[in-house]
């Protein structure tokens, strides 16, 4: 059975970060927005698929 090879696996995962983190830049450089962590739309409304929103808790 071969051994694994870690550098090549290693290196793939690098030059995945490596893409995905240019890409971000890129998105940030033409102005278009990150998704939204918080469950709205890039305008702070809910999203319109049926679901009701959820309140924060006080």
């Amino acid at each position: 059975m071969a051994t694994p090879n870690y550098g090549y696996e290693k290196r793939q995962k690098e030059l995945a970060k490596k893409r995905k983190k240019e890409d971000k830049l890129k998105r940030k450089a033409e102005g278009k927005p990150d998704e939204p962590e918080d469950g709205t739309d890039s305008d702070g409304q809910p999203p319109v698929d049926g679901t009701p929103p959820v309140e924060p808790q006080a």
